[in-house]
């Protein structure tokens, strides 16, 4: 059926100070298959504890969301200083016993505003995943001067095996969605490229930026009895993950409400 994840970055927020030891007491109350662990920026001084932390937590961390100022750095052309803070996510996902990396290989304001830098960027990030055993995907973010899947295409003209995270939100954002069922680009799934799924709702309309951020499932407008329809066409057994917040403004993580996107998310697939 393939393994229901939570993105820790629903459940560790501003609001709880990005207390990432809080995992530990809420990971019990989750009844998700696992975890998706959410770097950011705030935590590479502290990088050694976290992981010795989230080690002795024994949780199940097979997917880890790379921290997104490296895509700035790739879209600046600063691959020095993306390499650098990329390997150490790298290595944080090579303790954990993580498989795949999920990576924003553009963000920012910088976006993809200078595409030619994603691309060239991609190839030294790659190498480094390899030497780490890891799988890196792309995933599909929103972009302020071209389109994700535009990119995505270009990006698979160059590397043939590139492997992506699709992101349904992301998709809506840019009125996208659709296109994954059409025969035009069905080489995402029936190549394999695909390797990785993020399942969020969207409310806003197209490129709708004061409602950019990923709702719970049920909430917006994507329409999910067509894309798990279309999950269980394609054969895809692998992992997904939710994303949307449940961190109230007082700290306080709303486990019901994730609980009850697992529980739909089973039920769909």
């Amino acid at each position: 059926m393939g393994e229901i994840l939570c993105s820790t970055g629903a459940i560790i927020g501003k609001a709880n100070n990005r207390n990432y030891r809080l995992l530990e007491d809420l990971s019990k109350k989750l009844t998700c298959d696992g975890f998706e662990f959410m770097m950011y920026g705030s935590w590479y001084e502290e990088a050694d504890e976290l992981v010795r932390t989230l080690q002795e937590m024994k949780l199940s961390i097979p997917v880890v969301h790379c921290e997104k100022h490296i895509g700035e750095y790739v879209s600046a052309g600063d691959f020095k200083e993306a390499c650098r803070l990329f390997e150490i996510n790298c290595d944080m996902a090579k303790r954990l016993n993580a498989k795949k990396l999920v990576l924003h290989l553009w963000s920012g304001i910088i976006s993809d505003s200078n595409f030619a830098n994603n691309i060239e960027g991609y190839a030294y990030l790659k190498d480094i995943a390899d030497d780490y055993g890891l799988d890196l995907t792309v995933e599909n973010v929103i972009c302020n001067r071209e389109n994700p899947m535009k990119h995505l295409v270009e990006l698979a003209e160059v590397y043939p095996d590139i492997h992506f995270t699709f992101d349904t939100k992301m998709a809506a954002f840019h009125g996208q969605l659709e296109l994954l069922y059409v025969s035009e680009y069905e080489w995402l799934w029936k190549n394999g490229h695909i390797r990785h799924y993020h399942v969020n709702d969207y409310v806003g309309g197209y490129m709708d930026w004061r409602n950019m951020s990923a709702r719970p499932l049920g909430v917006g407008h994507v329409d999910f009895e067509k894309f798990f329809e279309f999950i269980r066409k394609t054969g895809y057994n692998d992992t997904f993950t939710i994303e949307a917040t449940a961190v109230g403004t007082d700290g306080v993580v709303d486990t019901e409400l994730l609980n009850r996107q697992f529980e739909f998310v089973r039920n769909k697939l």
